[in-house]
This record gives structure tokens, C-alpha cells and sequence, in this order.
């Protein structure tokens, strides 16, 4: 019955440390995006690349400028795991905007990366367009007032 037992816990043994092996300690990551978009805008060179050098190293752009199609805009941005402390919550690893311009006959003439850093420091105008479509009337007012008040007791 020892013999049995003895081989029973090394053949436990092997398994767990087979089962470990085959676990990556990589941490879990939602990507959005171009993986490594830093280093792929460091490749392209300005007035040497064009549109179609663009496409085949980096891929369609994820928009274009809404006013000029000569800009073209990529995005790279990865979500963690936060640490115990942080409770899992996801948290904000990498967050990467690349800004092409082009001229009219599609050469590159500028190129921008802005990460993490650089859009936290920008500043955005805070002032606000009326749309009069989308104004409410005197009763929807009302009547939402309303709504807001019984539910808001609860």
C-alpha cells in the first residue's frame, strides 16, 4: 500500500508542476486598437512615405479628419487589472494617439504621438453649442423634474 501511495503523490507532483509550467504570469489586458503604435510611427519618415507605405505598415486609419481626409488618425489604447488596493478595477495602461498629415498628392508631412501625458496636459475649449432641436419643452421639463423626484427618493 506505500508503494502505491508513494507514486500516487510524485505522479500529484508532476501534474501540479505541469499544470504551473503551462501558466503565463502575464497580466490580464483589454487592447483597443494598433499594438504598438509608438514604435510603428517611429518607422515612417516624413516626406518619404506615402498613403500607401502608411497602409502597409500601420493599416487603414481608425478616422479621418472631418473636415480633410489628407489627416489621418490612429489609436492604440490598453486596459489592466488594477492591484489589490485598486479593488480589479481596470485602469488605464498605455493610451496612444498618432496624428498623420499628408499633402494633396498623399506624401507624408507631419507626424504626431501623443500619449498619456501629453493628453492629459492639452486643453479643450469649454464653451457649449445650443442645439434648439433637441430642446426640451415646458411639460418634457416638467414632467422630467417629476420622474427625477420619485425615483430619486428610492
Amino acid at each position: 500500500m506505500s508503494f502505491f501511495s508513494k507514486y500516487h503523490k510524485i505522479l500529484i507532483l508532476v501534474n501540479v508542476f505541469i499544470l504551473l509550467i503551462g501558466c503565463q504570469l502575464q497580466e490580464p489586458s483589454k487592447v483597443h486598437g494598433i499594438l504598438y503604435l509608438e514604435n510603428r510611427i517611429k518607422q515612417l519618415k516624413v516626406n518619404t512615405h506615402n498613403t500607401n507605405d502608411v497602409i502597409s505598415k500601420i493599416g487603414h486609419p481608425h478616422t479621418k479628419s472631418i473636415d480633410n481626409d489628407n489627416i489621418w488618425i490612429y489609436v492604440e489604447r490598453i486596459l489592466t487589472r488594477g492591484s489589490y488596493h485598486k479593488l480589479g478595477k481596470e485602469i488605464l495602461k498605455t493610451n496612444n494617439v498618432a496624428v498623420l498629415k499628408f499633402d494633396k498628392f498623399g506624401v507624408l508631412k507631419s507626424k504626431e504621438l501623443y500619449d498619456k501625458d501629453k493628453i492629459n496636459k492639452m486643453k479643450f475649449n469649454e464653451n457649449k453649442t445650443q442645439n434648439k432641436l433637441t430642446k426640451k419643452s415646458f411639460v418634457e421639463k416638467f414632467l422630467s423634474s417629476v420622474k427625477a423626484k420619485m425615483y430619486g427618493n428610492k
